[in-house]
């Protein structure tokens, strides 16, 4: 079974780290640790944030992260550490639908973008390094989709492709 707290610390770093981000074009808009205000805006963390304190900003990372993408990918239930992180990374980057339904295609299991039984036992079948791979250009697929879609997202691109590539071993 998947381990979640080093998944999170390396998807962490990828998402820029414990810091504030305002990326002019990003979508997401202002983000603390990859939590983005427009999607997010209930977060606990952000009382904190417009306060000026930092105490206990990890833990409600944390807990937002488990909770909105590690528990619907049923990231628990999935025995290869690295499959798990390639799709809560993805779970994080474009939604927990969006890379289950990825998953799925990937795993040849029916595309509903819910982690159930048949999904899971489809992905714990996967042969590692394959599903990675495949996983990857998937990612990749979806991003150059997002670009052809909004030009205005070009230039996230080249860093979308190496965090997809970023997730093979």
């Amino acid at each position: 079974m998947a381990a979640f707290d080093p998944i999170l610390e390396k998807t962490i770093l990828r998402e820029g780290g414990f810091v504030l981000h305002q990326v002019p074009g990003d979508r997401g808009g202002e983000t603390y640790a990859g939590i983005a205000r427009r999607r997010h805006s209930d977060w606990s963390g952000w009382k904190l944030i417009d306060e000026g304190r930092t105490s206990g900003l990890k833990e409600l990372v944390a807990a937002l992260y488990h909770q909105k993408f590690w528990r619907p990918i049923q990231g628990d239930a999935i025995n290869d550490q690295q499959i798990a992180a390639a799709v809560f990374d993805f779970a994080v980057n474009a939604g927990p639908t969006t890379a289950i339904r990825a998953a799925q295609r990937v795993a040849d299991a029916d595309v509903d973008g819910l982690m159930g039984p048949i999904t899971l036992a489809a992905l714990n079948a996967s042969e590692p390094e394959s599903f990675l791979v495949a996983y990857a250009l998937a990612r990749v697929r979806y991003y150059a989709g997002i670009c052809n879609m909004d030009r205005s997202q070009s230039k996230f691109l080249l860093g979308w492709i190496n965090r997809a590539l970023a997730m093979i071993a």
